[in-house]
This record gives structure tokens, C-alpha cells and sequence, in this order.
């Protein structure tokens, strides 16, 4: 992939490079990393690392991860291999699809298992075809939770962002399988319904569910420049690297 551009993340501590044309990974694989609860010496493999913006991020943040990536197209894998090369991380990406897991990875198990999976139902219809893969789900979304409970040890946790329209899948699917579930509503402001959500469950656990009180994104009940509204939560984890700390008693407080 010749035709790409160079993003900065984490309020600039982070350039990370990604299509010009493609898909391109923005808040919602920042928002995913933060929310992980990763300790220093435990491993992390992420599903559908994409250009590996996630995965860097929480590598930047939690020091002495050992770092996993499952990518299905090669660009995009080539891309996350040069991104955590250049931000001074060892991580090991793995090109292979999830529906097919690769003989390495799939004799192996995790602290933890990430995944930012594809919102849109339906082909492909992005008119360029690796965005396309990217956005449009081709494997059902309670195929990758399974996936990813599959790759956990016992105890592992499984931190997922998607659509708050599919909660219900999401829920589900874990039913069973993982509980100490915990979900963030992620609201772009103030008053709006939540678009998107952020679910942390553990692999056999039986702990009860916590619905949280909505994450705001921006200030200003709507978008009336260009400057940045981001409230100052938002801000303390998109630009400062801060984490989401879901599984404190004391979230949102703690923000």
C-alpha cells in the first residue's frame, strides 16, 4: 500500500500511518484501547487490528504488554507491523481471517482479547475494497465474540466497541459464556441517545451486569464550528491517554 497518510493520535504522542483512501481507524479504536483493562506482563491480541491503531494505543499506555494482532488483509497487517515498529513496540501480526483462526493462534490463549468489529450489515459497498472489508460485516458479529471468548483463559477479559444497536447481539451472545459484564453508552452529546457502546465482560465469570452512565463526547449540544468541544473526559482519553477505568466502583467518577 503506497497511498497512505500519517495521523496523529493521543494528542500527537502517537503518528500512526493509514490509508489516504481506505478505512482508517479513528476515537471509536482509541476509546477500545482505553477501555481495556490490561496490567504490564499480561497478553493482549486484538481482532481485526486493522492498521494496528488500537493495539498501539494501548501499548503506549501500559508498558510491557505482549502484543497480538489478527488482520485479515495484508495491507492493513503490513501497515500495523511498520506502525508498532515505528512506535517502539514488539507486536506480533498475524494476516488470517477470524472464521479460519490461524494454527498459531489458535493454540494459544489470552489475558485479554479486544475487537472494534465491522457496524455495517451487508457487502461490501465501500468504493474502495479494503474499507469495504473493514466497515461491512462478512463474519456475524456474535461469531467474533465467540472467537474471542474462545482465545481468553479462564478468567481473560473481552472488551468489545460497537453499535448500540446491536447491544442485544453482544448480549446474547455472551449470555452463558462471560458475565461481570460491564457497558458504557458512548453518547456524541449531551441529551442524544448513545451511538455507540463499549461492553467488558469476563470468560466465566458470574458477576452482575453494571450499565454505566453515559460517556459524553462533546461539549456544545451541537457542531457549530470547527474547533474542537470535546468535554473534558473525552479529552483526558483521546488526546491524553488516559484510561476508562470501567471496572472501578467509582466510574465515571474517577474520569
Amino acid at each position: 500500500m503506497t497511498d497512505i497518510r500519517r495521523d496523529g493520535f493521543l494528542g500527537g504522542r502517537l503518528t500512526l500511518a493509514q490509508p489516504a483512501h481506505g478505512y482508517r481507524a479513528g476515537a471509536d479504536a482509541v476509546m477500545l484501547a482505553a477501555a481495556c483493562p490490561a496490567q504490564s506482563g499480561q497478553s493482549v491480541l486484538e481482532l481485526g487490528c486493522g492498521a494496528g491503531v488500537a493495539l498501539i494505543c494501548l501499548g503506549h499506555r501500559v508498558a510491557g504488554l505482549s502484543l497480538t494482532g489478527l488482520e485479515l488483509q495484508e495491507s492493513y497487517a503490513v501497515l500495523a507491523r511498520d506502525n508498532a515498529a515505528a512506535s517502539g513496540l514488539a507486536a506480533n501480526i498475524v494476516t488470517g481471517d477470524l472464521t479460519r483462526m490461524p494454527t498459531d493462534l489458535r493454540a494459544q490463549s489470552f489475558d485479554h482479547v479486544i475487537a472494534n468489529p465491522p457496524y455495517f450489515l451487508g457487502g461490501t459497498v465501500a468504493p474502495d475494497s479494503g474499507r469495504g472489508t473493514a466497515r461491512h460485516e462478512d463474519a456475524p458479529l456474535s461469531q467474533w465474540i465467540e472467537t474471542g471468548l474462545r482465545r481468553l483463559r479462564p478468567g481473560g477479559w473481552l472488551t468489545v466497541i460497537h453499535r448500540a444497536e446491536r447491544l442485544g447481539v453482544i448480549l446474547a451472545t455472551l449470555g452463558g459464556l462471560a458475565g461481570e459484564i460491564t457497558i458504557l453508552p458512548i453518547s456524541a452529546r449531551k441529551g442524544r441517545d448513545a451511538g455507540r457502546v463499549i461492553v467488558l465482560s469476563r470468560k466465566g465469570a458470574r458477576a452482575p451486569l453494571r450499565l454505566l452512565y453515559p460517556f459524553i463526547m462533546h461539549e456544545k449540544p451541537s457542531h457549530l464550528t470547527d474547533a474542537e468541544d470535546l468535554t473534558p473526559a473525552a479529552h483526558a482519553v483521546l488526546r491524553d491517554g488516559a484510561p476508562l477505568n470501567l471496572r472501578d466502583p467509582q466510574f465515571p467518577m474517577t474520569m
